[in-house]
């Protein structure tokens, strides 16, 4: 940023300059914003310390004699909120989840995508004071701190600072470990996460460090790890979300004690006046609060995608094309035509080393879970509800080494909208051989020395990830009786599943993936597919009609 420009803005809003103390807040939120969001992950407590390093920046603003200070002040100022909210916490607090992971909406705000969403992602494994310098050193890298600004920020001296910077790179690359053994299909990783809950915490990362040390399938890397540092340098801040509100209302302080603690009259009065004054995104309303509006031309938070389009091609198919349907008149075909086509019949997989066609654009505004960002559904019974207009990745890992035999299939229910089968990918179909597969396995669905998983006659053999189009709201049901299997329930977006499934032999995968969709209605839709809500949907008919 421009220091001669804060410089006068920071001066002009010391002497009371109303339109200037408002471009301050505004300039400067989205850093502390991603400094307390970072350190937190999310939590719940992200909006307060937001807002009290905020209130006590604004409300010490006369003290600060240095303008060209203001960066190192207000990032001190933050840190020091982050250290007081974690010596509050209180033991019935201490296991609180995050309310909105904040690396997810690193990845998803940011569209980050490869190793850039794999370093994103990591953080999640570090410990809450290797996430606060890490939330510092991030901002370091893509230009925004200086060095000597994070040493001043954790109260420690340059040549320190270097040392636990470097201690906390080390644990992030072996988190950056974890999450690419995760995305992985490791039958031994299954085993040993069986019994793990989903949430990161410092004894499953040496756990599954140890794993990783010792094992040929995930200590392996399909291609050149690049230095975090170099990740990190071309990733901006992350935005503020859509009607972010920050409150500087005193927080309950009177006029009097307001000015006592430093707060010109003039600034006092701005903050007072029932007005509203609309600069730099940022909004005063009366009762001092600041409202972070979305700027008319700012894009959205997920990136907007094109109006559906017509595929230009299909992809290869072995089965059969759905037989066409009487129509009589438009209305009647609202209410009597299903959408779709549901395919009962076991598919020949692709050629290998033949691309996928190309993946029509279907409109995307996202897609909440009621799992959040990573749904692990590994028993008989859990589900996940999906709602909005998106995609939708569905991870499979099967363990016949614990249980082999029939496998019951999930089920979709409760289906309000349409839902849509738009592609395969993962690098492999689950029945591929495994190269150096250990421990008896010889595919994904088992091997000779410890059974196989057996589908139901006519399903279609599932890929290491499956995509799903949504346009309203379901409910994944996962059905597990017999063979043992979990699933992984990410929302994703179109450049994610183009990306993944145009990994093919040449990038390492055993084959490209597979694209389903064909732009239109008719595109297919999932097996065990229903509108209805049935006590148990493990009898979902494996042919839906929706």
């Amino acid at each position: 940023m421009d220091s001669e420009h804060w410089r006068a803005v920071v001066t002009a809003a010391q002497a009371g300059d109303r339109r200037a103390l408002d471009e301050l807040v505004a300039g400067w939120l989205p850093l502390v914003y991603n400094i307390v969001g970072r350190a937190l992950n999310g939590h719940a407590d992200v909006d307060d310390v937001v807002q009290e390093t905020m209130l006590r920046a604004v409300g010490n603003l006369g003290s600060l004699r240095d303008p060209d200070s203001f960066r190192s002040w207000l990032v001190a100022i933050a840190m020091r909120q982050i250290r007081d909210r974690a010596r509050r916490k209180t033991p019935d607090r201490l296991e609180e989840a995050p309310a909105s992971d904040f690396a997810d909406l690193t990845v998803l705000r940011l569209q980050l995508e490869g190793q850039r969403r794999e370093v994103a992602e990591a953080v999640r494994w570090l410990d809450d004071e290797d996430r606060q310098l890490l939330s510092l050193w991030w901002l370091e890298v893509a230009g925004e701190l200086t060095r000597r600004e994070l040493a001043a920020a954790v109260g420690i001296t340059r040549q320190h600072a270097a040392v636990r910077v470097q201690r906390m790179k080390e644990r992030l690359e072996t988190s950056r470990g974890i999450v690419r053994a995760l995305d992985g299909a490791c039958p031994g990783l299954r085993e040993l996460t069986g019994r793990w809950d989903g949430r990161p915490d410092s004894v499953w990362r040496k756990r599954l460090a140890r794993h990783i040390r010792g094992c040929g399938y995930c200590g392996g890397t399909r291609e050149t790890v690049v230095p975090a540092e170099r990740l990190l340098a071309g990733i901006a801040l992350v935005p503020l979300p859509v009607g972010f509100t920050l409150s500087l209302a005193f927080g309950g302080k009177t006029a009097v004690a307001a000015t006592s603690a430093g707060w010109s009259a003039k600034l006092l009065g701005a903050l007072t006046k029932p007005a509203v004054a609309v600069t730099a995104g940022a909004t005063i309303v009366a009762g001092g609060a600041y409202v972070v509006t979305q700027p008319p031309d700012a894009p959205p938070p997920r990136a907007a995608i094109a109006p559906t389009a017509t595929a230009t091609s299909e992809p290869p198919r072995t089965s059969a094309p759905p037989a066409p349907t009487a129509r009589s008149s438009p209305s009647a075909t609202k209410k009597t035509d299903p959408y779709g086509t549901v395919v009962d019949a076991v598919d020949r997989a692709p050629d290998p080393d033949t691309p996928p066609a190309a993946l029509p654009r279907r409109p995307e505004s996202g897609i909440t879970s009621t799992g959040g960002p990573k749904a692990v559904m590994q028993h008989r019974g859990d589900r996940v509800t999906l709602t909005g207009r998106g995609y939708v990745l569905v991870r499979w890992q099967i363990s016949p080494g614990s249980r082999p035999g029939a496998l019951v299939m999930p089920s979709w229910t409760g289906l309000k909208g349409r839902l849509f089968h738009v592609a395969s990918g993962g690098s492999r179909r689950m029945d591929d051989p495994l190269p150096g597969a250990p421990n008896g396995y010889a595919t994904g669905m088992g091997g000779p020395g410890i059974g196989y998983a057996v589908l139901p006659p006519g399903t279609q053999q599932m890929w290491q990830n499956e995509y799903f189009y949504l346009d309203g709201t379901v409910t994944l049901t996962q059905n597990e009786r017999g063979c043992d299997y979990g699933l992984t329930v990410f929302p994703t977006n179109r450049d994610a599943v183009v990306e993944d499934i145009g990994q093919g032999p040449p990038q390492g995968a055993i084959r490209y993936g597979l694209v389903r969709d064909t732009g239109t209605d008719r595109a297919p839709v999932p097996q065990y597919v229903t509108r209805e809500a049935p006590a148990d949907p493990a009898t979902v008919p494996q042919r839906s009609r929706v």
